[in-house]
């Protein structure tokens, strides 16, 4: 089961308050099988993340999991230990310290580790993201570079994701005035490793982000989740290079999904790397030729009034749901797999069309997802495994 949406909540979320909570919520989100989207359900039904914990092998069994166990403390005790030692911070959904927009998108991550100095995350002037191809132009490294400098210098902060080329050219020119690496990795794993000085830079006024457990080394299915964090903590995106095919396309995807505003620089039909920046032109992203035409773009992209409230722990824990016949069960749970598909399909879309409430969805779609026999992917959707 992959890490994935989770649907708005009328109860605003809770964050941890003491070690034990802490520990609690690492490690219902750290265990097998729980994403986001279960992660989220499981503190909306049972209250706490300990309560969790203690009904999760049950509600693996009532999936057809058997023997299953959550993610052992002596983990969790690991992680945390390493983090301590990277002077890693851990930010919850819910801290002052969370950034607001990212709270905004379905799928935020309950758990952020920082490292250097989350005051940029709350700065006043919109953060703004720059992205773009690795195998970056001389002009598009000098027009990143121009673009980080001007914007840094009014006010805002530059977040790109540490990689080569046009990410590390947007850094390198906002380190004085605030930038955010958002890692695919662990936040104590600079990734590529020739970028470990610039990581280390980054640090002293601006800050390293991830999701992912301390220590992990990317691998390549991290990286689409990290680029929805990219463009989910920011109010814009803009894409100096892409391919037609790119990470940086991916991430202006999340980017429209989230109700982000896309820009993009123009390139030479004939340059590859311009091929995805012109798509996106075409399709309606606004032209960017300098930091003027971003700032003039921000008016139609306004931050919300008050954060998205999503599930979390809540005070008094709600009643248990009804429990229907195993058979009903079964007979809703073949019906979702019949309906499902390679192909994704959006989790309003198949409660339409199932007809059924979203109250009985809604735990069946947790069952099959910590039987591992459907997945979930950004922006709402389901697909069989």
């Amino acid at each position: 089961m992959s890490e994935d949406t989770h649907p708005s909540s009328t109860h605003p979320p809770l964050p941890p308050t003491t070690e034990d909570d802490r520990v609690s919520w690492l490690r219902l989100l750290r265990s097998r099988r729980v994403g986001p989207s279960t992660f989220y359900r499981l503190l909306t039904e049972h209250g706490s993340a300990q309560a969790a914990l203690v009904a999760l092998p049950d509600v693996a069994a009532a999936a057809g999991v058997a023997d299953y166990s959550p993610c052992p403390e002596g983990v969790v005790l690991a992680e945390l230990k390493a983090a301590r030692a990277a002077n890693a911070r851990m930010i919850c959904l819910g801290d002052p310290d969370y950034p607001l927009l990212l709270q905004q998108i379905s799928d935020a991550p309950p758990v952020l580790w920082a490292v250097g100095h989350p005051a940029v995350l709350t700065r006043p002037e919109p953060m703004l993201a720059l992205v773009g191809a690795r195998n970056a132009s001389s002009l598009g490294l000098r027009m990143a570079r121009a673009l980080a400098a001007d914007l840094g210098a009014r006010g805002h902060v530059i977040a790109s994701g540490l990689a080569r080329g046009i990410d590390t050219a947007a850094h390198l020119a906002s380190l004085e005035t605030g930038t955010v690496a958002i890692m695919a990795g662990g936040v104590d794993v600079p990734y590529p490793a020739e970028n470990a000085r610039l990581a280390d830079d980054i640090t002293r006024s601006g800050l390293r982000l991830s999701e992912q457990p301390m220590g992990l080394i990317p691998q390549a299915r991290h990286f689409p989740r990290r680029n929805r964090i990219i463009s989910g903590i920011a109010q814009a995106i803009i894409v100096v290079e892409a391919a037609a095919k790119s990470g940086s396309l991916i991430t202006a995807r999340s980017a429209l999904d989230q109700g982000r505003e896309v820009l993009a620089v123009p390139g030479h039909p004939f340059d590859a790397r311009a091929a995805g920046c012109n798509m996106l032109i075409r399709d309606g992203a606004t032209l960017v030729r300098k930091a003027d035409d971003v700032i003039d773009a921000l008016p139609a992209v306004q931050p919300p009034d008050k954060p998205l409230q999503h599930q979390g722990e809540t005070r008094p824990a709600p009643p248990p749901p009804d429990r229907r016949s195993l058979q009903d069960i079964a007979a809703l749970h073949s019906r979702i797999l019949s309906r499902l598909g390679p192909s994704p399909l959006a989790e309003d879309q198949l409660i339409r069309d199932l007809g059924a409430p979203a109250g009985q969805v809604t735990p069946a779609l947790t069952d099959l997802e910590l039987d591992g026999r459907i997945r979930r992917q950004p922006g709402g959707l389901l697909s069989l495994v």
